[in-house]
């Protein structure tokens, strides 16, 4: 996309944007010395304010607001829980007193209107905007319904049924009612109808939504209205659908770590990516993914401040889930911290040197007798300390090296945290996921466990899988191992029935505090829009 002319942009968004609250949907003062009618004799303004959609898509995906990231994804699931000793509460991972002011959910709640905001302005004024041909029109009207479609599924995921607002907000109305979930899942089915209709089979520039960007995204929304009660018989036979015609365009990348590689990054795998890049002007916050899942390492000798963790960390069943031959654990997460710097350590009373490039930490895999411990001149951090402090962090673990982008600059979480690499946010691995576990729904276990074989084989997994062992745990365990940090893990136990039950029994703080129950199955609405709209819009039960 065409650098952003936020000149341009503001004119138009000034029309009015679906915020936090509705008493903000209106900007009545024109802050631009550009007029509408200016703005819209431009032909270049269509593409600004189609890049705009793009833009506000990407910003809000690598943080939600500044310190605040990725809070209503993996976290209070069973493989993420808060980087904290096992005590205390915590309103997001051990849902105790989650309500409709928890700051997260009105900050998500906003962002994902946001992008409805924009692409409804680009979609309104396609027709107003001089210059344009038909195609540019319906091109980038297909582009911006494909945004609107994914903030759709994040919304009525988490909420339920929530406001359909199809056109750019020019009134001071403010009485907006809730649409029903089916109502929701029809738009988003067709706008992403409409999306594949109108983006190209390739994309014009990397980075561009194309036809298997939208087939991805339609598998993944069809597979889950599959399992509601209101969602067509054809549901699952279409995700399957969608998804084999994804799997056959994108071959997969012939071992993890290549995959993973930062010198890796646009392979056959990729479906669709935001882009950061080295251009601090476009590269806007930075993908902060390099942050995911780190305790302060810095704080042990010999190693360097080189990047700052965000909150959260994987569970101890998390890093149970791997195989020794399953070549993921190596690529995402390291056992090994190597030192960057020289120190001295002390080993039976003796002083040791320890020299930049040698082990730092160490996380085996099962337990070290406090002997053979005592042998060796760096940490030992054995499974089943991973919570209790030793007087040097409250909480270690094996740390996420999935993202890393070891040339960023270090940052704290409420900086712009200036990643580099391309957030890949769809690719074909998942696709392998989405058609076993429609297939599944469908009772074909055999073509879902050739689906999994096929996908677990590149990581070193060559024993077949049998159909009769396929069920929907197997498959979420497959999803965590080869997907942790990349999809929203909340989405997809809530989607299979299974956030409760495996939650309750994998995620150490919210199994002590034992308060998720049904009604956590939907976040609350935020008061703000409750207030705004003097109850119009109403709370979800129970909260």
């Amino acid at each position: 996309m065409k650098y952003i002319n936020y000149k341009i942009i503001a004119v138009l968004l000034t029309a009015g944007i679906f915020s936090t609250s509705c008493d903000s949907y209106l900007e009545e003062e024109n802050k631009s010395s550009l007029t509408v009618e200016t703005a819209n004799s431009d032909s270049e303004t269509f593409d600004q304010l189609v890049a705009s959609v793009y833009e506000r898509a990407r910003e809000t995906t690598t943080h939600y607001t500044s310190d605040l990231y990725y809070a209503l994804e993996d976290l209070g699931t069973d493989i993420v829980t808060r980087r904290s000793p096992i005590q205390g509460t915590d309103e997001i991972n051990d849902y105790v007193n989650m309500n409709s002011f928890t700051w997260a959910v009105g900050v998500f709640w906003n962002n994902q209107y946001s992008i409805i905001a924009a692409a409804n302005v680009a979609i309104d004024n396609a027709d107003k905007i001089e210059g344009l041909t038909e195609s540019e029109k319906f091109l980038g009207i297909g582009e911006s319904k494909f945004f609107r479609a994914w903030s759709y599924f994040s919304l009525v995921e988490n909420y339920g049924g929530v406001p359909l607002i199809l056109n750019p907000v020019t009134t001071g109305d403010v009485n907006y009612t809730r649409d029903t979930e089916e109502a929701v899942y029809t738009q988003i089915v067709q706008d992403l109808q409409d999306a594949l209709d109108a983006v190209p089979v390739s994309p014009s520039a990397y980075g561009r939504v194309y036809k298997d960007a939208v087939r991805h995204l339609l598998s993944k929304v069809l597979l889950t209205r599959g399992y509601k009660s209101f969602g067509p018989s054809t549901d699952f036979t279409d995700a399957v659908s969608l998804a084999e015609t994804v799997i056959s365009n994108h071959n997969l990348v012939p071992s993890f770590a290549q995959l993973v590689s930062i010198n890796n990054q646009r392979n056959s795998e990729v479906i669709f990516s935001y882009l950061f890049g080295n251009n601090s002007v476009s590269r806007g916050w930075g993908n902060s993914k390099h942050m995911l899942y780190k305790f302060r390492f810095y704080d042990y000798p010999g190693l360097e401040k080189t990047v700052q963790g965000l909150s959260g960390m994987p569970t101890p069943f998390y890093y149970s889930l791997f195989d020794d031959n399953d070549e993921r654990a190596e690529a995402t997460f390291a056992r090994v911290i190597y030192a960057t710097e020289d120190y001295t350590a002390t080993v039976g009373g003796l002083p040791v040197n320890v020299v930049a490039g040698d082990t730092a930490i160490y996380f085996p895999k099962t337990a070290w007798s406090p002997v053979v411990i005592a042998t060796k001149p760096y940490k030992v951090i054995n499974p089943g300390t991973y919570f209790q402090s030793d007087g040097i962090t409250n909480t270690h673990f094996p740390m996420f090296k999935k993202f890393d982008d070891p040339d960023v600059p270090f940052t704290q979480p409420d900086q712009s945290s200036q990643g580099e690499r391309d957030m890949v946010m769809m690719r074909s691995g998942e696709a392998y996921l989405i058609a076993a576990e429609a297939y599944l729904q469908l009772s074909n276990t055999n073509d879902a466990a050739l689906r999994l074989t096929e996908l677990r084989s590149r990581s070193g997994l060559t024993t077949a899988v049998d159909p009769g062992d396929v069920d929907i745990d197997f498959i979420l365990d497959e999803r965590a191992r080869e997907l942790t940090g990349e999809v929203n893990r909340w989405m997809d136990l809530k989607r299979t029935g299974k956030l409760i039950e495996r939650t309750l029994l994998h995620n150490p703080h919210a199994a002590l505090n034992n308060v998720l129950t049904t009604k956590h199955l939907l976040r609350p609405i935020p008061q703000s829009e409750i207030d705004a709209t003097g109850g119009s819009i109403v709370q979800n039960p129970n909260y």
